[in-house]
């Protein structure tokens, strides 16, 4: 190989970082996160059944979707590794909601965002709007998980 060879790389906006990690399925607790069925759940029951003659403790957890508020569960052997996601919380100030239903919002770097649309909870979009309306300055937060992110909460910072 000789210096003069280029390489080319597809360059990926996310860096190649992992969307969940591992962890013991025994150490997972209420009101964690795990992934059921390839959605991240907020864990919202946790129980443990001891092992039987030959096998494993079993752990059953009953999540949420923190997305679309869905129920599911899954049972675990409590040695084994389950995924876990990386769920991260973002504020953001609203600038403008379009007519089609998504929102601009203004990142902490001075840019604008203008991706996402008005969340599908009936009493936050009620908020959303009747603040926006009235002109309040409007902090929204923004929970992404597994390439997934959605309006979760609301701050009014006063009027503008």
């Amino acid at each position: 190989m000789t210096d003069s060879e280029e390489h080319h790389f597809e360059s990926k906006a996310d860096a190649g970082a992992s969307k969940t990690y591992p962890q013991q399925a025994g150490t997972v607790r209420k009101n964690g996160y795990i992934v059921i069925k390839g959605r991240a759940c907020k864990v919202v029951e946790v129980s443990t059944s001891k092992t039987g003659k030959h096998g494993h403790a079993k752990c059953h957890f009953v999540g949420i979707d923190i997305f679309n508020g869905k129920k599911y569960d899954d049972i675990v052997p409590s040695s084994h590794n389950c995924d876990i996601p990386h769920v991260n919380r973002t504020d953001y100030q609203l600038i403008d909601i379009s007519e089609d239903g998504f929102v601009s919002l203004l990142t902490e770097n001075g840019n604008t965002k203008d991706d996402l649309k008005l969340p599908t909870d009936e009493n936050l979009l009620a908020q959303i709007k009747a603040g926006f309306e009235e002109g309040k300055d409007l902090v929204v937060t923004v929970m992404s998980a597994m390439g997934e992110e959605q309006i979760c909460a609301l701050k009014d910072i006063g009027p503008k």
